[in-house]
């Protein structure tokens, strides 16, 4: 055990015996991300390192404090990648952070999240116990699936000490087509093209000044793409397309930067659901099923039931300047609500770990 480790179980183990609330932190990207969390904190990023990495194996152990894109350097000289796009939030994102947040970029829709990625972790509960979950092989049935619970948990749940991720190769050819389209253009567009064998990877709808504006990124085999472009027609868009998707990633296109005053909310949607009556166009990713939103601070019980009635959920992504005192997260329904309060308390007895940053009572 090293010495950073060691340190943060003592924290931990005090935390616990005196009932200090803590709060878990690496590079600060996601600070916005939840409810604000109060406690001492206790920083992550003494556990640096990648543990192990076999680029034959398609599989990467590495310590929760490691910057992320540290280890996406890495991954790139062996021509692999994280293939869920993490976000990087202007930079000081760590590998823990990545996972305790859940959160996905553009490709998320065709490739899956960060917890589909996830095969196994260490991590401190607390009671100061270091446990392990899963293991470091993509086929692993030895016991219940722990270690993707931490994804999403935004450290409730305990430290996450390193973890065992799937990576892949990077695609060997890539395009991206513009159409003209306005959303509901768009998402019936979108929709049909789903049934179809094409390597769609991600997709973005935005309202631009020069009118509505389809982004679809294709990936795959050099012979998928190349015959993709030609049957689904749009206009070539190479120009900085690269740092164009990692600026939707991080939320740094025009869209966001001209609302930078009002409340973000993110709708989590099915992908089939219909262009909806919203305060404004939204952005539009996942192929339908992420709609983003700027709106007031008496908007929001408006967002939520919209949601609700297509079958999804909201999330106030990040309040504006003036502090919404709106819930963050979509409130927990029976049994669900009683499934989290269990968890917690099997895993943080003493209600240490980011108290509130899900919920009041997480």
């Amino acid at each position: 055990m090293d010495g950073a480790l060691s340190d943060c179980i003592e924290r931990i183990r005090g935390a616990f015996a005196a009932g200090t609330p803590l709060r878990l932190r690496g590079g600060g990207s996601k600070d916005f991300y939840g409810e604000p969390a109060g406690g001492e904190v206790l920083d992550t990023r003494g556990l640096r390192g990648i543990r192990s990495y076999e680029p034959s194996e398609l599989v990467v152990t590495v310590a929760a404090g490691t910057p992320l894109a540290e280890l996406e350097e890495v991954l790139a000289r062996e021509g692999q990648c994280l293939p869920f796009e993490p976000p990087h939030f202007g930079g000081g994102a760590t590998v823990g952070g990545m996972v305790a947040a859940g959160l996905s970029g553009p490709a998320r829709a065709s490739v899956g999240s960060v917890r589909d990625y996830v095969l196994g972790l260490s991590m401190v509960n607390g009671r100061a116990e270091l446990l392990t979950f899963g293991g470091q092989v993509m086929k692993n049935v030895a016991g219940y699936d722990v270690s993707r619970l931490m994804a999403g948990s935004l450290g409730t749940l305990g430290l996450i000490v390193e973890v065992s991720l799937k990576v892949l190769p990077r695609s060997p050819a890539e395009a991206t087509l513009k159409f003209e389209l306005s959303q509901r253009q768009a998402l019936e567009r979108l929709n049909a093209w789903g049934g179809q064998p094409l390597p769609l990877n991600a997709s973005l709808w935005v309202q631009e000044p020069g009118g509505p504006a389809l982004y679809l990124r294709l990936r795959g085999a050099r012979a998928a793409v190349e015959a993709a472009c030609k049957s689904l027609g749009g206009e070539p868009h190479d120009e900085a397309v690269q740092a164009a998707w990692r600026a939707c990633r991080d939320q740094q296109l025009p869209w966001f930067a001209e609302r930078g005053g009002r409340d973000l909310w993110r709708l989590s949607l099915p992908q089939t659901a219909p262009a909806l009556d919203l305060p404004e166009a939204p952005l539009v990713e996942w192929h339908g099923a992420q709609r983003w939103v700027s709106a007031e601070a008496q908007d929001a019980d408006r967002l939520r039931r919209v949601a609700a009635q297509s079958g999804g959920h909201a999330t106030l992504f990040r309040a504006g300047p003036a502090g919404s005192r709106t819930q963050r997260f979509h409130p927990l329904q029976p049994p669900l609500d009683r499934i989290h309060v269990e968890l917690k308390r099997q895993f943080d007895p003493a209600g240490i770990f980011n108290r509130g940053r899900l919920y009041p009572e997480l």
